[in-house]
């Protein structure tokens, strides 16, 4: 069986994530709320972390805004790019590393910690419970955790009821039990949480919870219909209006592809 680094490092070999949160609506929606809520927390001479920074795109953006940032990747071919797109970038520092273990970084070093990716990719609880416990150590008594997660009723609709990754047969398998409870294991590649459950799991960490956050809505189905409609630039700003006004309400979280919980320590 292949391990965890076999299957998420031999996925980003191939996959362009320096293109993600720029390449089409859905990506730029993303990008856009999670800057709006990262800044809602920033204050002037905050320490940064991103934790699954990717190719940069966040940290980048962040360092050059004057933040001092810290930035951690798993997989090795967006590190290299990571430390590419770093070079002539003041402000900023990379290492690779695992959310499970930040050994290199210290406690109560940063006053905003992004776990941004390790819990698309962290598939036993034990994993996902250290992730948690390793964002917290390395946050100040009263900073910030902003984490990323998958909705997996969102995976269902787009990769499985358009069978855009399988029929849904086969996608309820990969998900859930009979008993409609979600599965995490390691082939699903990308893990989804209902939200109760990712809400359950952060409760049981030692963070504070204070609210979650749908990120791109329901654009990743959208695209897919022939009649997508955001590619005029007067249509996009108005939903990214709509978006960020609405973007908290509890019934419209299950559709966002990408949501925020966001934690205090």
């Amino acid at each position: 069986m292949e391990t965890r680094a076999d299957i998420v490092k031999g996925f980003y070999a191939k996959y362009k994530e320096e293109e993600r949160l720029d390449s089409d609506r859905q990506g730029q929606m993303e990008y856009i709320t999670t800057m709006h809520y990262i800044h809602e927390y920033l204050k002037p001479g905050n320490t940064i972390a991103e934790i699954g920074a990717g190719t940069g795109r966040i940290s980048i953006a962040l360092a050059k805004e004057g933040y001092d940032v810290t930035a951690v990747e798993y997989s090795d071919d967006n590190y290299e790019k990571l430390e590419a797109n770093i070079a002539d970038v003041e402000n900023i520092r990379a290492y690779q590393g695992d959310a499970i273990n930040l050994s290199m970084l210290d406690n109560d070093s940063f006053d905003v910690v992004l776990l941004f990716g390790p819990m698309y990719h962290l598939y036993d609880c034990e994993e996902q419970a250290a992730a948690l416990r390793e964002a917290s150590r390395i946050t100040k008594p009263g900073g910030t955790v902003l984490i990323a997660f998958l909705s997996v009723h969102a995976i269902m609709y787009t990769n499985y009821v358009c069978n855009r990754g399988g029929e849904f047969v086969d996608g309820f398998k990969h998900n859930f039990d009979e008993r409609f409870e979600v599965k995490h294991f390691p082939e699903q590649l990308f893990t989804g949480f209902d939200i109760a459950e990712f809400e359950t799991l952060v409760d049981a960490s030692p963070l504070q919870r204070e609210k979650t956050v749908a990120c791109d809505g329901m654009l990743e189905l959208a695209k897919l219909t022939p009649m997508f409609g955001l590619e005029g630039n007067e249509n996009f700003e108005k939903f990214v209006a709509y978006h960020l006004a609405t973007c908290e309400r509890r019934e419209l979280l299950g559709l966002s592809s990408h949501l925020l919980c966001i934690c205090h320590v």
